[in-house]
């Protein structure tokens, strides 16, 4: 059985209405026809690089190409994983190439913020970054953008690597083995995915509106005030 057999395994509501998730799905699956597991590590290599890709359909997709044949479990989950942790280098190298004096440069420019903002989060980061690059490897969206503040703070690159190569393999592990297991089936633990990544982006808005309420309350406030410590 060929690869392309496992487009039929995508759910029926994505495929009727050609939906940029099926192209995907098909396009994942042409990858990994072509170029065998490898396929698959680009293709996350990619959604490493542009969060809107999502891992949680590219993933299941292995795991069903795994599960039929294609090539072994083990290669999904080692080129999958590798993929990752390239990805993940790249937006690091990203963060590095931008560095603290050129975002404290941009924030200064930027209104309601302060280069004292960069001075912070990279204090937070060097105290909580292990925990932030190993944790945010399991949450939609994060799992990408958190290597750049890791590279601006210029975490260790072995660390930064370990904790990255640890969180994704969990992370791939839970959806190749979804889409090894669960067959066609395997767009089931999709929903609790989306439920995830709904949390994840309703706490970030939630986060980004309170300090913009914040900031303005203050700015508001010292109108009045000479002292432009007080913003």
């Amino acid at each position: 059985m060929t690869l392309a057999a496992v487009t039929t395994a995508v759910p029926a509501s994505t495929s009727a209405d050609g939906s940029w998730l099926t192209a995907l799905a098909d396009w994942t699956v042409s990858l990994m026809d072509t170029i065998g597991p490898v396929g698959a590590g680009a293709a996350i290599a990619l959604e490493s690089l542009f969060p809107p890709l999502p891992s949680e359909v590219i993933l299941p997709m292995a795991g069903l190409a795994a599960s039929r044949g294609g090539f072994t479990l083990f290669e999904a989950l080692l080129w999958t994983t590798i993929g990752s942790v390239v990805g993940a280098f790249l937006l690091y190298g990203l963060g590095a190439w931008l560095g603290a004096r050129r975002l404290r440069a941009i924030a200064d420019a930027v209104p309601l913020l302060h280069p004292e903002d960069i001075d912070r989060t990279i204090a937070w980061f060097d105290k909580h970054g292990g925990k932030a690059v190993f944790f945010g490897r399991m949450l939609p969206i994060f799992r990408s953008l958190i290597s750049i503040p890791a590279g601006v703070a210029r975490m260790a690159l072995w660390r930064f690597g370990l904790l990255t190569l640890a969180g994704s393999a969990i992370w791939n592990s839970i959806f190749v083995f979804a889409g090894f297991f669960l067959g066609e089936s395997w767009h089931v633990v999709e929903a609790y995915a989306d439920v995830l990544q709904y949390v994840v982006i309703i706490a970030a808005v939630v986060g980004v509106a309170w300090f913009l309420y914040a900031r303005i309350r203050a700015l508001l406030a010292s109108r009045g005030n000479p002292d432009p410590d007080a913003v």
